[in-house]
């Protein structure tokens, strides 16, 4: 039978009272009857209930996590970092997944809501324009967003319009004038919109023109048929694709390697993520890097500054802060010389960076 508090209070000598505040202000007890409460607490195996706690209006020490899968392991890297650290200083998490959906979304907050979690740290399809997270707002419920690329909340993320910009620069610099950009949804995520921004201003910057993004389906463990024919035939195919994540370069890379294209040779691919995976595939995967662990890590940080005040306000300029990328120069890139594409930049890349 599990033993409850009135079981420690019998075999202390105590009232349930008195074991109650040994339990939750221990501070308030005298030591010497503080020290026997947890001698029947150790001797009875007691354990306190959280959900107690929370009905009886305390701390919980409880973070919601909400994001939108595990299955990119850019998301399992972010909760590592929040893991980490929230363990050591005596938080739990409590993790639901939406796959970007909006009634999961709402499902989750409320359910995290209802558990009375001190904050939430979570990833949304779109930050600037979510309702939920007005309501948060209204409620006063305290939160950091993860990658989401916001001025108007807090967040941690890289900068994804300028990302997509070095990395597309960096196709044209190996030759590249046909670049298509490959992404999930624009309207349903900030992040894809920012770096398909940073993708045209690369291509105007040299000259070129720059197409609509090919929106799939980024869930798809294939291409469809009709994007891969899209890709792959005609004399003006494109040379190179920016995919807007990894996992979608991979997918990229099987389709073309069935449709007897070789990679880079025939087509070079580039990344968004930087997953460790990537580069044990053959050939390695060239992508732009973000510092995923990390940014966990800094919104774990955010929020707990903001739970227990000891933050100074954030104004409007340090809402979002802003993680630094690299380029990570994969094997899926080749240099390419002008003849091998009839589409002349009319302009010389120059160090020029994109206007804000």
């Amino acid at each position: 039978m599990i033993p409850t508090i009135k079981d420690v209070a019998a075999h202390a000598g105590f009232s349930i009272a008195t074991v109650s505040r040994a339990i939750n202000a221990p501070h308030t007890v005298n030591p010497v009857t503080l020290d026997k409460v947890r001698r029947s607490i150790d001797a009875l195996n007691f354990r306190p209930s959280p959900l107690g706690r929370q009905l009886r209006g305390e701390r919980t020490r409880l973070i919601g996590v909400v994001l939108p899968t595990l299955a990119n392991p850019v998301f399992a890297e972010c909760l590592q970092g929040i893991d980490e650290l929230a363990s050591a200083q005596g938080y739990r998490l409590m993790l639901m997944t939406t796959q970007y959906d909006a009634d999961r979304e709402r499902h989750a907050i409320e359910t995290l809501r209802e558990h009375r979690v001190e904050g939430l740290i979570l990833t949304v399809a779109d930050a600037d324009t979510h309702p939920l997270l007005d309501e948060l707002d209204r409620a006063g419920l305290l939160y950091v967003l993860m990658h989401n690329d916001t001025v108007r909340r807090p967040s941690v993320s890289v900068d994804n319009r300028l990302a997509a910009y070095d990395g597309v620069r960096m196709l044209i610099a190996h030759g590249h004038r046909r670049i298509l950009m490959l992404a999930g949804t624009l309207a349903a995520s900030d992040r894809a919109r920012q770096r398909h921004l940073g993708y045209s201003q690369a291509m105007q910057q040299a000259g070129l023109t720059p197409a609509p993004a090919l929106e799939v389906d980024f869930n798809a463990e294939e291409l469809a048929p009709s994007v891969l024919a899209h890709l792959t035939s005609g004399p003006n195919r494109p040379s190179a694709l920016f995919c807007s994540n990894d996992l979608l370069a991979m997918v990229v890379m099987r389709g073309l390697r069935r449709a007897r294209l070789q990679i880079p040779h025939d087509m070079s691919i580039l990344g968004f993520d930087g997953l460790a995976m990537g580069e044990l595939l053959s050939p390695a995967l060239a992508s732009i890097c973000a510092p995923n662990r990390e940014i966990g890590c800094a919104a774990w940080r955010r929020l707990l500054a903001r739970v227990t005040g000891t933050h100074k306000a954030l104004s409007e300029t340090s809402l979002r802060l802003t993680l630094p990328h690299s380029l990570r120069q994969g094997a899926t890139i080749a240099a390419i010389s002008s003849r091998d594409d009839v589409t002349p930049a009319r302009t010389s890349l120059s160090a020029e960076r994109p206007i804000a």
